[in-house]
């Protein structure tokens, strides 16, 4: 039996999500004497890239109609070469709404924000994300097959070169159903799910103008930028940097907060991070419960002194 992965990419260039997937399967492989097969749609980058986080295979499905996402067609696509078993999922956007699909063609079970390796593989029994993050359970799946996707950042990129080979599959998939308004995605922009660091502001900044002292944080750490809720809201930043629980959910290693009360719902967001760092000029800000290390101070202070340390220490 295969291990089916399936390597997500943004105009043809993998993700580290991807990689990440890869290497969790992997991980299962080795205990159970399993391949890793990767399954990619239209990639551009080379097979080689994920024989180093341990595919023995990659399935290179070239389908023109599959340039434009849709969930339905991308999950039909991966339903003619998936054979049986697991199929494994990054838990990023796209791969999120392919997934529970696939489930439902193969009458498998889903099982989504996976933390840890099973602890069985029959019955399939895994550690997952509950509660918006704030818990974990062990969720077991009776079914011949499962449907896994990885939370972001729970398992880590691991190599494990292998010799892989690639297989070319030519498809023509029904598409019609999509139509494209608009497209913007860049790779040169480092994605917010998968950022290992993550600065992030809210009213406190007071107004748009006063973001630049953000991204120069955000650009000295090689981090993410993003937002709270009420910032999005009146247009100070793009609703593509929303992190909380009506936005994107986030596991960064680093999650720095300036100027963010902390309400619960944007706890909801963050509090898979494994370190949060919170400034606020009010020491009783919700948000100095849940942080790991709190500063009490003015931003337009801390933020450029902090900046100016790290720039000083890589020297």
């Amino acid at each position: 039996m295969s291990i089916f992965v399936y390597a997500e990419n943004i105009n043809g260039g993998y993700k580290k999500a991807t990689f990440e997937a890869v290497s969790y399967a992997k991980s299962i492989a080795v205990k159970t004497g399993d391949k890793v097969v990767a399954v990619s749609i239209n990639p551009i980058e080379a097979s080689e890239l994920l024989y180093k986080y341990g595919a023995d295979k990659v399935i290179h499905i070239k389908d023109e109609s599959l340039k434009n996402f849709s969930a339905k067609a991308m999950a039909k696509a991966i339903s003619e070469v998936f054979e049986s078993g697991i199929i494994i999922f990054p838990h990023t956007t796209d791969s999120s709404s392919v997934a529970p699909i696939l489930s439902v063609m193969k009458n498998y079970a889903l099982i989504t924000n996976v933390l840890d390796i099973p602890e069985n593989t029959f019955p399939f029994q895994v550690k997952r994300k509950v509660f918006s993050g704030k818990g974990y359970m062990y969720a077991k799946a009776g079914t011949q097959g499962v449907v896994l996707t990885i939370s972001p950042n729970a398992f880590g990129i691991k190599e494990n070169s292998v010799s892989g080979i690639e297989e070319i599959k030519e498809l023509s998939i029904s598409n019609e159903e999509t139509k494209v308004i608009s497209q913007e995605q860049s790779m040169d922009k480092l994605d917010l799910k998968e950022a290992e660091i993550v600065v992030s502001a809210g009213r406190g900044m007071k107004g748009p103008e006063n973001w630049g002292i953000i991204e120069d944080l955000a650009n000295v750490l090689g981090a993410a930028t993003a937002c709270s809720k009420p910032v999005s809201d009146i247009g100070w930043r793009p609703h593509t940097e929303h992190v909380g629980q009506t936005g994107k959910a986030i596991a960064p290693n680093l999650y720095i907060a300036v100027g963010i009360s902390g309400a619960i719902q944007h706890l909801a967001g963050v509090n898979s991070s494994k370190t949060i760092v919170v400034v606020n000029n009010d020491p009783e800000a919700p948000f100095f419960k849940a942080a790991d290390y709190g500063v009490v101070g003015d931003a337009f202070q801390v933020v450029p002194e902090l900046t100016a340390k790290i720039k000083a220490l890589k020297g």
